[in-house]
């Protein structure tokens, strides 16, 4: 099929190769010159394993081309596929203006009939918006789809070409059977293809990240209990998580979630509750849990090391806001940081990704640098922020070697607290017992 996907961000770059890689002839199209330019040379603008080589092999083939002209695009497209970003308003609903704009376009350039299937993640009601701007503007026969992604960044490709399932919502009989064709090759092992409403499947990506994203509130909250009264989350976790009516997915606590779409897309669902006059009672309580967590890292660092705090130097590993990706929106480690640097605190900080990301945030106020180890050096403690597979096993002895104090504040919970007790170290994670001398502010100083 010839496809165009408009938008080459994280959801229309990953869905246009994952396309082209499957035999179709796919030309995404975005406005900034420079980013189409990079993609041209075989270069992407974000981290996503696997990505860049899939890009370059299906460009080399010519199977993928990208382009910023929209009308040349979608000229002989079969399926047009919008996929702009959505940002947060001010007032906590969805940002259309993007994604009605190319409508807009698509409704100008349009001379052949065409599906346009929205990708973007948007309010109920979209659909039917979009489908209707397009019709004001064109007398071309079309059909307005929804479409919506699930793809979790750092195994994008994995949840692309192996889906959990296949959400369409369609007006036709005939669009759906579109859709399917074009899926097929990634529905081979049986997974669902769902045919629905477009205002249905418009809802499904909002609830399915609410519920997602209610599972880290609720566990965070339950680690927090946890800790208070000296228990230990991991050992409640097994004991819930193998109740089969609750499962083990999603209930790491942590130092909250961030990213592009939970704390958006929860924000979004109260925004639209509110606009119906209905309680958001439930997912106000996630985000307040969710945004109050992110305060955790930081009071466990200042309360450690009390009127003592200005000038010591803290190490941060991991500054996205999760493993393989380089995307620091809404990350915890932002939260963290800021936080120290308001106490008169050195910040020293190493990411594999977000670097460079976190540099056009906070410049010369914090110190980069390449190395996990090389972060460490004359620091007072270490705050681990992201759970990189990289931390997980780390030399204990050469970090005590390198560290003022042997300390550890484990937003993950990645090691044994026992071992590290044994080896010297203070260690306080999230919802564990608290350590011995935890109290001891200022401790080592």
């Amino acid at each position: 099929m010839k496809i165009a996907m408009i938008g080459t961000g994280y959801v229309g770059l990953v869905t246009g190769t994952c396309f082209a890689d499957s035999g179709n002839e796919v030309v995404c199209v975005d406005k900034v010159a420079e980013k189409v330019a990079m993609l041209r040379e075989g270069r992407i603008p974000i981290y996503e394993p696997g990505l860049e080589e899939m890009v370059r092999n299906n460009a080399e083939a010519g199977r993928l081309t990208f382009s910023t002209d929209l009308a040349a695009a979608i000229i002989d497209a079969e399926l047009i596929f919008i996929a702009v970003g959505t940002p947060q308003g001010n007032d906590g609903d969805a940002d259309l203006s993007g994604v009605f704009a190319v409508a807009e376009q698509i409704a100008r350039h349009l001379r052949q009939p065409a599906i346009i299937v929205t990708k973007s993640t948007v309010p109920v009601g979209t659909n039917a918006e979009v489908a209707r701007r397009v019709a004001a503007l064109t007398t071309v026969p079309f059909e307005v789809a929804s479409n919506p992604e699930f793809l979790k960044e750092g195994a994008a490709i994995d949840d692309f070409t192996k889906p959990d399932r296949v959400v369409v919502g369609v007006r036709s009989p005939d669009v759906a059977e579109k859709l399917r064709a074009l899926y097929s090759p990634f529905l081979r092992t049986e997974r669902p293809f769902l045919v629905m409403s477009p205002e249905s499947a418009e809802m499904t990506k909002y609830v399915a990240n609410c519920m997602l994203a209610t599972k880290i509130s609720f566990i965070n909250a339950m680690a927090n209990l946890c800790e208070a009264y000296g228990a230990d989350i991991n050992d409640v976790r097994r004991g819930i998580g193998h109740d089969q009516r609750i499962g083990f997915s999603f209930l790491f606590p942590g130092a909250g979630y961030g990213g592009s779409c939970f704390p958006k897309d929860v924000r979004a669902a109260i925004h639209m509750a509110r606009k119906k006059g209905l309680s958001s009672r439930l997912m106000d309580a996630v985000d307040d849990v969710n945004e109050a967590q992110k305060e955790v890292l930081p009071r466990k660092v200042l309360e450690h090391f009390g009127d003592q705090a200005s000038g010591k130097t803290v190490a941060v590993w991991g500054l996205a806001f999760k493993p393989r990706t380089d995307d620091v929106r809404e990350a915890p480690a932002l939260v963290l940081i800021q936080h120290l640097l308001e106490a008169g605190m050195k910040v020293r900080v190493h990411d594999p990704e977000a670097l460079d990301n976190v540099r056009a945030i906070f410049g010369d106020r914090v110190t980069y640098c390449d190395r996990p180890y090389g972060c460490l050096e004359q620091a007072d403690a270490l705050v681990i922020a992201t759970e990189w597979n990289e931390f997980r096993n780390p030399d204990f002895q050469v970090m005590a070697r390198l560290m003022n104090q042997p300390v550890i504040f484990d937003g993950r919970n990645l090691y044994d607290p026992a071992r590290l007790a044994r080896m010297g170290f203070l260690y306080d994670g999230i919802g564990l017992k608290a350590p011995a001398d935890k109290s001891r502010t200022g401790a080592g100083a």
